[in-house]
């Protein structure tokens, strides 16, 4: 690119080589550990997709039974971490906030040097500090993980205090697994830069939960199941579209920055979402989430045309975490659950060929000025 370009958001800028994850955004592919997104998270538990990120490579039988145990040893935190949970809790303070100050003092007593065990710590440690910060705000003691269960049931468990019944349990892996990784996002990006440095993964891992707290990029899923149970509600999708489009308000859950067509987890996330709602879910609610998908495309066809709106991966998101039990307001921090797999992969890709990210700006300032003494300003 010519210096004298200016690309606002870094946007078509490549500044790093990966073999995590490659969208196609004309097509609506995404590959995941070289798996088409579909095939990883409908077949794989977290564990061996997050293996698969570490490794290049699906693990044995025998690696996976290591590698879980020693993710299920990483879980537990000190009474020091739950203090501040729970002061976090009884202050009203916002998920997004509690869960940034605890993955950073979550990490403070555990003399880990070593970046891939300080990375298996970040990705083991936060549904517990999710769940701990939940528990607190119910005004209910923290449940204690269990060892004996995958990573995405224990979260479940540590919610509720309750094992989780399958079909729970895999909508939720299979989300978790859908957003692991997805290219240089914001908060990928962030925690790029800050490895970059040579600075420590819990500190890039917290830049990433600040960038993932905007609503432009982790926000859109608590919004969408609102507007979802509105109009399930009303039991009239359509006029409640034509009132948002009329407004020139935007529909939450359609549209994509990369996506020119619909978003390939969408469609992983529909499928997972039938699944869940066919076994014992509300069938109800569900129906209304099928059809306000079919109504809301066709109006945005007809409001915007040449524009693609399709459903982007917040729209089926919010139908699945709520029907497998996940709080509206943990939402976002059930995102940074997943996708710290992602975030801390991308930190140990990058420190293997560091070089120091540092892009230019173009200085648009003033050049001339000449300096007054305070007196005669």
């Amino acid at each position: 690119m010519d210096e004298s370009e200016l690309a606002r958001g870094l946007e078509g800028v490549t500044v790093a080589e990966t073999r995590l994850s490659d969208i196609d955004g004309e097509a609506g592919d995404l590959v995941v550990g070289g798996f088409p997104v579909a095939d990883l998270a409908t077949n794989a538990t977290y564990e061996e997709a997050l293996f698969l990120l570490y490794n290049d490579r699906l693990p044995t039988a025998a690696e996976l039974d290591a590698f879980r145990a020693d993710l299920a040893d990483r879980r537990s935190v000190a009474d020091e971490v739950r203090d501040v949970l729970r002061m976090a809790a009884e202050a009203g303070d916002p998920p997004m906030d509690a869960l940034r100050a605890g993955v950073a003092a979550a990490n403070l007593d555990t003399g880990e040097a070593n970046p891939e065990g300080t990375a298996r710590r970040a990705v083991a440690v936060l549904p517990t500090i999710a769940a701990a910060y939940w528990r607190y705000r119910q005004g209910t003691a923290p449940v204690e993980p269990d060892g004996g269960l995958r990573h995405a049931a224990n979260y479940l468990y540590m919610l509720t205090g309750e094992e989780p019944d399958e079909a729970s349990v895999r909508g939720l892996e299979t989300y978790l697994n859908t957003v692991i990784d997805h290219g240089l996002n914001a908060s990928t990006f962030a925690a790029r830069v800050v490895i970059s440095t040579e600075s420590d993964i819990v500190s890039a891992v917290t830049a990433a939960v600040g960038a993932l707290k905007g609503p432009l990029h982790g926000g859109a899923p608590g919004p969408v199941l609102d507007m979802l149970q509105e109009v399930h509600d009303s039991g009239d999708p359509e006029s409640y579209v034509r009132t948002k489009l009329d407004a020139g308000e935007r529909l939450m859950g359609f549209g994509h920055r990369v996506y020119r067509v619909r978003d390939p987890r969408a469609a992983v996330l529909s499928g997972a979402a039938e699944r869940f709602y066919d076994a014992g879910g509300d069938a109800a609610f569900f129906e209304t989430v099928t059809a306000f998908e079919e109504v809301a495309t066709d109006l945005l066809a007809e409001y915007k045309p040449g524009r693609s709106l399709e459903t982007n991966v917040e729209f089926y998101t919010a139908a699945l975490l709520h029907g497998v039990g996940i709080p509206r307001d943990l939402f976002t921090p059930t995102f940074a659950v997943a996708r710290v797999g992602g975030w801390t992969a991308h930190c140990l890709e990058q420190l293997q060929d560091n070089r120091l990210i540092r892009p230019r700006a173009r200085y648009v300032g003033d050049r001339d000025r000449t300096w007054r003494p305070l007196a005669d300003r």
